[in-house]
């Protein structure tokens, strides 16, 4: 046991290739990549733009860990098959899914168009749905396996200006070894919550989409009601996610974990 919890608590320090995850295969659409591959996980990093995703597979190689690139719409039609099939065709295996691309799109209720509705609920329900549904094969065969999606406490709590994605972020195959998990989290560091006046924007569907928050409240305003008086760091947020897949949390599933530095106690 004190060894296990040296290796633990030491975890950050780790060379690639050694650590929680060593040589099981992970598929994240977003963030946490990094950590995953420094706990020795083969990661597939996705993302809408194929060259963000790029520059995260060649700062996993530079350090020594092994990675690939598959950019793309996570809601189009023909996402899951093409990480899949790239996924499997490189590593021959699959032992972890990190459903973690996402964005927000604010409407008050009165203002809020279909459109803005359907997209957000296309973005965070249907399409990790149909990626876990198309790696049923890889998944259900005995082997170390978790699922990991991530939500938001907007839809344990609701948030004003939110019905979409609040809807949007509101484990059957457990006889199969395969734990199926989420994290909600709070306010992190990313680009969902850098100052919306920067002009961060996506596309989805032909419709440009801003990003961010408003300056007032990404400059620290939203974090008042934070007991501990801060945004989480990226990699806070994906030390959670990190935890969920490895083994400390082997007898973990159907729960979901918030990460939000004690908001809403």
């Amino acid at each position: 046991m004190a060894d296990r919890l040296a290796q633990v608590s030491g975890h950050l320090t780790n060379t690639y290739g050694r650590g929680l995850l060593v040589g099981e295969v992970a598929i994240i659409t977003g963030d946490a990549a990094l950590l995953f591959a420094k706990e020795g996980a083969k990661v597939v990093v996705s993302d809408l733009d194929e060259k963000k995703a790029q520059v995260v597979v060649d700062e996993i190689k530079a350090a020594g860990g092994d990675a690939l690139a598959v950019g793309g719409d996570v809601g189009a039609e023909d996402f899951p098959q093409k990480v899949l099939e790239a996924t499997i065709k490189k590593y021959g295996k699959l032992n972890h899914i990190v459903n973690n691309a996402g964005f927000t799109f604010d409407r008050m209720l009165h203002t809020t168009p279909d459109d803005a509705f359907d997209i957000i609920i296309k973005v965070h329900v249907r399409a990790p749905f149909r990626l876990v549904r198309a790696a049923a094969p890889y998944m259900r065969i005995k082997v170390k396996s978790s699922i990991i999606n991530v939500s938001s406490v907007s839809g344990l709590h609701g948030s004003v200006g939110q019905i979409n994605y609040a809807a949007a972020k509101s484990g059957e195959w457990g006889l199969f070894g395969v734990r199926a998990n989420t994290v909600a989290f709070g306010f992190v560091q990313t680009r969902l919550t850098q100052a919306k006046e920067e002009g961060a924007s996506i596309e989805i569907d032909g419709k440009k989409v801003a990003l961010g928050i408003p300056k007032a409240q990404s400059a620290g305003a939203g974090t008042s009601a934070i007991p501990l008086g801060r945004a989480a760091t990226p990699d806070e947020a994906a030390a959670a996610m990190l935890f969920l897949a490895s083994p400390l949390a082997s007898y973990v599933s159907g729960h979901t974990l918030e990460v939000t530095g004690g908001q809403g106690i």
